[in-house]
């Protein structure tokens, strides 16, 4: 019988050490796995390359890992935040590498290692010190870049409820990086608000199919925006 819940947030990171790739989603603070990310930074793990959209935001648990010289490299499209973080330190102090990337080219990165495409060419970002020392070619008249598909160890995500097959919905702006990053990586774990039964969700709203999804943890804290 196929069930990939796990009892715990601590089995649900089973496997992550020094070193891994690790995709976090949400955008801003809406449908970052809270619980997920806090649990890892209590790890003290070292040398890890983070994927988000905004890994330099003030809210969550990133912040710890930062703090804490988890991160080695950060892949981002925003690392900036509303008052002066650990990141703006640490950058400046050259102990943690940045690879800025627009967010549609972000974006669109891990959708193609989802999709098993290994690069793409995008206008984006052409002419830009973006583009310093990337392929560029002439397409239908418009300079466009190379860009690589960005792929990960783990990818932790945030959805509103699962089956015990992994089957995902998503409720209102939660979805974002989210339904992208599952399957995007070597192992995808989810974390998720309401646990069904096999065959009560609606197949018209499930966005991530369990085949892309390796764990599912239960976690009761409030989504970011809801009531506790």
């Amino acid at each position: 019988m196929i069930d990939k819940f796990v009892a715990s947030v601590e089995a649900a990171l089973e496997g992550i050490g020094d070193g891994a790739a690790i995709m976090v989603g949400g955008f801003g603070a809406v449908g970052q796995p809270n619980a997920l990310v806090d649990a890892l930074a209590a790890r003290n793990l070292r040398g890890l390359t983070l994927i988000a959209n905004n890994a330099g935001g003030d809210f969550g648990g990133m912040p710890k890992l930062i703090e804490r010289g988890a991160i080695a490299r950060v892949i981002c499209s925003y690392p900036r935040a509303s008052r002066r973080t650990a990141f703006d330190e640490l950058y400046e102090a050259g102990k943690i590498e940045l690879e800025l990337v627009p967010q549609g080219t972000l974006a669109e990165r891990i959708r193609a290692a989802n999709a098993g495409i290994p690069a793409f060419f995008t206008p984006t970002s052409a002419g830009t010190e973006l583009a310093a020392g990337k392929e560029t070619r002439r397409i239908n008249g418009r300079d466009c870049v190379l860009e690589y598909a960005i792929e990960a160890d783990f990818a932790l995500i945030e959805a509103w409820a699962a089956d015990r097959w992994g089957n995902l919905t998503f409720r209102r702006a939660g979805r974002n990086f989210n339904q992208i990053m599952a399957g995007a990586a070597k192992v995808t774990v989810a974390s998720v608000h309401r646990r069904v039964e096999l065959g009560a969700l609606d197949p018209d709203r499930i966005v991530t199919p369990g085949v892309f999804v390796d764990r599912v943890v239960l976690v009761t804290e409030p989504m970011e925006g809801e009531a506790a």
